[in-house]
């Protein structure tokens, strides 16, 4: 925060290449409504919906209009920023003032709002300003808190690929069973692995030999090479769920590989959003498919409690100054690391 009154952002000004995201330091700090609070944030991280949102990726028409989560035109400038961690030092007229102090982290899919009877979709850095930023003001009831021996970068490295992966364990119901999981070695899916093995699933990975060695220490019990013909790979193997965040060419693969009566869920399409599906795949093997971005609020409760009780693990690969988030997100898009990269405030 400058002598002014005004605070550090890095603010996306309109969808394109990286110079579309700037950083200021003359951002005012928000002031909290009477259901809000204001959190200082002490860390944030990159997320692959960052480098989407900027790009315009999420338009699925001609026109690029519809480039937000809720369908609707990106409203800028926009404080992205998916994943915080901080403390509430400011609270809103009708929340008990005894919330100033605590150590909080946002849940990053919202309860939506309600607006002329229309449910819209909230996520933080895309409806709403997120954290690369000093400050950010969320309603109460978004701000959780949490009791960690972890730093902020790491606590941070949790809302939104976890509560991802979570949200897609509990969707598809996954226990102790054979769960094969793509995109094994970035954020969502290094988190899917550990939350899945934690529920004593036997872990299939996919990705790449680079990345083998550390994905089977956070409890892959097998790896399978990215690069490679999955069905060559794992021969007769059926599994009983595939966790897909990747979409793309493998996503036929993915289907024969299940076995009858088994699940499909996905929150990704990295590798390609458009895939061939035989409907034989479908309907012949009795498949289930699960769609998941938005979950219930249990989900960030349940994850929470995972992390007080030091079941997972944070992954923070590397850390950067806010003022250097053009370099954070050249770095997360080579992804030569696994986890998260974690931007500092």
């Amino acid at each position: 925060m400058n002598d002014t009154g005004g605070m550090r952002a890095a603010v996306l000004q309109g969808h394109g290449d990286i110079d579309k995201l700037q950083v200021r330091e003359d951002m005012p700090i928000p002031q909290p409504g009477s259901s809000e609070v204001l959190i200082r944030v002490g860390a944030s991280a990159v997320n692959n919906t960052d480098i989407n949102t900027r790009v315009g990726w999420y338009s699925q028409n001609d026109h690029g209009e519809d480039t937000s989560w809720s369908g609707s035109p990106m409203k800028f400038p926009r404080i992205q920023g998916a994943d915080c961690c901080g403390e509430i030092t400011k609270v809103g007229s009708s929340i008990d003032p005894e919330r100033i102090g605590e150590r909080v982290l946002v849940r990053t899919m919202q309860e939506p709002a309600n607006v002329d009877g229309k449910l819209t979709p909230i996520t933080l850095g895309s409806e709403i300003n997120g954290a690369f930023a000093q400050y950010v003001s969320v309603r109460s009831s978004e701000a959780f808190t949490i009791n960690s021996s972890l730093d902020d970068a790491e606590l941070a490295s949790f809302p939104c690929s976890y509560s991802t992966a979570e949200g897609l364990l509990q969707r598809a119901q996954v226990g102790g069973e054979r769960v094969l999981i793509t995109g094994a070695s970035g954020g969502v899916g290094s988190a899917a692995v550990q939350l899945a093995a934690m529920r004593g699933a036997t872990v299939f990975a996919v990705t790449t030999r680079t990345h083998a060695d550390q994905v089977r220490h956070i409890g892959a019990a097998e790896i399978v090479d990215r690069d490679g013909d999955l069905l060559d790979q794992l021969g007769e193997l059926r599994v009983d769920v595939v966790i897909d965040l990747v979409g793309g060419p493998h996503f036929a693969s993915l289907l024969r590989i299940l076995r009858p009566g088994g699940r499909y869920a996905t929150a990704g399409a990295v590798a390609g959003a458009h895939v061939a599906l035989d409907l034989r795949d479908l309907y012949l093997k009795d498949l289930t498919f699960y769609g998941c971005t938005f979950h219930p609020k249990s989900v960030f409760t349940d994850l929470i409690s995972y992390v007080e009780q030091e079941r997972i693990q944070p992954l923070v690969a590397a850390r950067y100054d806010l003022s250097d988030i053009h370099a954070a997100q050249e770095r997360f898009i080579e992804k030569d690391f696994i986890g998260k990269i974690a931007i500092v405030t």
